[in-house]
């Protein structure tokens, strides 16, 4: 298997889908039944599973219903300190409003 920072987004988005439909079918649920728990419709959770397509709002309330919204608090952290130095900096130094290139 890939490493997940080598995949494609489009691959990544299909196995997050693949994942959210075995996560249903180990729960017991049709696709109707996580529709309705998420609040999306039927199609659009079809689509997702069978694609990766979806918007991020459906993955959430996806995740959600299924039990899993506590996963995504992780995402995007940054990379943590690499020195004392550095981590007292982010400390002192508030983040940019914009980047510089």
């Amino acid at each position: 298997m890939e490493a997940l920072d080598q995949v494609m987004p489009e691959a990544c988005a299909g196995r997050l889908g693949a994942k959210a439909k075995a996560l249903r079918l180990a729960v017991g649920w049709k696709r109707t039944t996580l529709a309705e728990r998420a609040g999306v419709s039927a199609a659009s959770l079809k689509r997702f599973e069978q694609t990766g397509l979806a918007s991020l709002e459906l993955v959430l309330r996806v995740a959600l219903s299924l039990g899993r919204l506590a996963e995504f608090d992780g995402l995007l952290e940054p990379p943590p300190a690499r020195s004392i130095d550095e981590l007292e900096q982010r400390l002192v130094r508030p983040l940019p409003k914009r980047g510089v290139r």
